[in-house]
């Protein structure tokens, strides 16, 4: 065991021994080594100023890169990894083609926001992917309104690559991340493990200890609430915790797998859970954030709950060597509360596959169409036998199932609309009055009931 943190920034390599490394990416680039480039807009992953790149070699040792929010990502996290930040992009005298691509379509008014939008489009440039650049840039606010110039650039940029270049580039930074140290670390009181028995056995020796996986929840404790994290558990590099299963029944994604690693299985499940996950948060929150995190966060407006609610998703617990079984509908308490014990933590989930002739959906409601967080989110299950299953968020303390509609849906839509009025009694807030959240779940039921798709009303043509 080690006690440095070892990573990698914009190509130099760095041992860090006596720096916090629960302080964020952020005020360590800032204010430790003067990378000002990367901007502090919101301090809570929403706007994209702080976007920075990190790049690391994936389970098959693949290079990949992915856009991440440096004002809620804990430098403890950084291991083995690659900080690539704006100013690493220059090479020698010339503009990196996302730059020159900016400069070339006006891509920059006030200018703040313009190096975030620089590393967005820089990941999505390094991907190859084909994804839609509206999609790459949706985590990236600008204030000034400029979004057609950047996504010309982002089509420009395209244009000027010299992918010969940029192959050599990426074999020689695919051989410094495997020259990094491969150790489990422990840097004061953040523990960084490589095996899930080691992990298993710190958190039965320190239960208080806050377990650490994407950061983008977790990272508001530090930037909202001033709280120093003196005890983390990060499980980013277990191997066993990163497995997706896929079997005829199901799937079992482990705690460490990520929304956007997940995101292909996931989707394949039903198309309104691909579209679900591409609206959960921005590809900077998907390249971090977690599913098993988002469960376990236990928020009554967490979006992937209600479809796990509805297909009757099942969690592996885990403490010490013991193990457990228990289904996402026993699993929370109360607000935030649930029903794991100090020392145990949620090592997979299970996810049943739709059978042949069930009927599903899943709808997202919110006041942006990108990016924004769910006045109300529910997902709908019908079984073959006609067995229903609802599963909502933002509609009571906890992300719950709605038992009285679905036992009430075999006597018509009607019935169960009317029950679901006696399934909650939801609050009023800055997102939604409780009378709009039970009126728009009842309408997202005859929406299901009805046959039409997430995105029905988006797709009308005049």
């Amino acid at each position: 065991m080690k006690a440095t943190l070892d990573f990698l920034l914009n190509g130099e390599r760095i041992s860090l021994a006596a720096e916090n490394p629960s302080r964020t990416l952020l005020t360590w680039l800032r204010e430790a080594r003067g990378l000002a480039g990367t901007k502090e807009g919101c301090a809570e992953g929403d706007c994209g100023a702080c976007t920075v790149v990190l790049a690391d070699l994936d389970p098959a040792g693949r290079l990949r890169y992915q856009p991440v929010n440096a004002c809620i990502l804990c430098i403890g996290a950084l291991e083995g990894k690659e900080v690539i930040t704006v100013e690493g992009l220059k090479r020698q005298r010339s503009l990196h083609p996302v730059q020159q691509a900016m400069v070339e379509c006006h891509g920059s008014q006030c200018g703040f926001c313009t190096p975030g939008f620089v590393m967005a489009l820089y990941s999505q440039h390094k991907s190859g992917a084909p994804s839609d650049l509206c999609d790459a840039i949706a985590g990236n606010l600008c204030r000034c309104t400029g979004y057609r110039p950047i996504l010309a650039a982002g089509k420009r940029a395209q244009e000027l690559a010299n992918r010969e270049q940029e192959a050599a580039e990426d074999k020689l930074r695919a051989k410094r991340l495997a020259e990094l140290p491969k150790e489990t670390t422990r840097i004061k009181g953040f523990f960084n493990p490589l095996t899930l028995s080691e992990f298993a056995n710190h958190l039965v020796q320190h239960p208080a200890a806050s377990i650490l996986a994407g950061g983008t929840d977790a990272g508001l404790m530090i930037t909202k609430q001033h709280r120093d994290l003196d005890e983390v558990a990060y499980l980013g590099r277990i191997s066993r915790l990163k497995d997706i299963r896929d079997t005829a029944e199901s799937l079992e994604i482990g705690a460490a797998v990520t929304y956007a690693e997940a995101y292909e299985a996931l989707a394949g499940l039903h198309p309104d859970i691909g579209e679900l996950l591409r609206r959960l948060g921005a590809v900077q929150v998907r390249a971090a954030g977690t599913l098993a995190g988002n469960v376990a966060n236990a928020s009554p407006i967490g979006d992937s709950m209600p479809v796990l609610l509805a297909l009757d998703a099942t969690l592996l617990l885990q403490k010490g060597e013991a193990t457990r079984e228990a289904r996402l509908a026993r699993f929370y308490t109360g607000y935030r509360k649930s029903i794991l014990i100090p020392g145990e933590f949620i090592r997979a989930i299970r996810v049943p596959k739709l059978a042949p002739g069930a009927r599903f959906a899943a709808y997202k409601l919110s006041k942006r169409f990108d990016q924004d967080i769910s006045a109300v989110c529910a997902a709908f299950h019908v079984s073959p036998s006609g067995k229903a299953r609802f599963g909502f968020g933002g509609m009571a303390a906890t992300p719950s199932r709605a038992r009285q509609a679905e036992a009430a849906y075999a006597k018509g839509v009607e019935a169960a609309c009317t029950a679901l009025a006696a399934d909650f009694s939801p609050i009023s807030d800055a997102r939604a009055s409780a009378w709009y959240r039970i009126r728009t779940a009842q309408a997202l039921l005859r929406k299901f009931h009805a046959g039409a798709g997430s995105r029905a009303l988006l797709e009308v043509t005049p």
